[in-house]
């Protein structure tokens, strides 16, 4: 059984910094396509970035390109999300997420196993 378990997130003022993690409990996580998703009250869970098993193809959303960064340490069994230039509207609870295909994806429905979710909140 994979369990992911996150970490970061918190209170920030716009234009700064913050660094979600996603770590396995259970199984390892090295073989899987990861995400991070958003989701703020009364909206869809919304793609935010996306990384294959090897690190070698990474996806993002057009809101966060240029802004933030996917990577993954396979050795520790953990992904990252790297946020910089944060804005007030990105503020929300950020979800990583892992799918055994390996490759990475932006739809929701392609992932199997959810972290609890950590709320990110920026400031004006």
């Amino acid at each position: 059984q994979v369990q992911l378990v996150q970490s970061g997130g918190g209170l920030v003022q716009a234009g700064g910094s913050l660094r979600l993690s996603c770590a396995t409990s259970g199984r390892t996580i090295s073989m899987h396509g990861t995400g991070w998703f958003r989701q703020v009250p009364g909206k869809e869970r919304e793609f935010v970035a996306a990384i294959s098993w090897n690190g070698a193809s990474t996806y993002y959303a057009d809101s966060v390109k240029g802004r933030f960064t996917i990577s993954r340490d396979n050795a520790k069994d953990t992904v990252y999300l790297q946020m910089n230039s944060l804005k007030p509207e990105d503020t929300a609870v950020y979800y990583c997420a892992s799918e055994p295909q390996g490759w990475g994806s932006e739809y929701v429905g392609s992932y199997h196993y959810w972290g609890q979710g950590t709320q990110v909140t920026v400031s004006a």
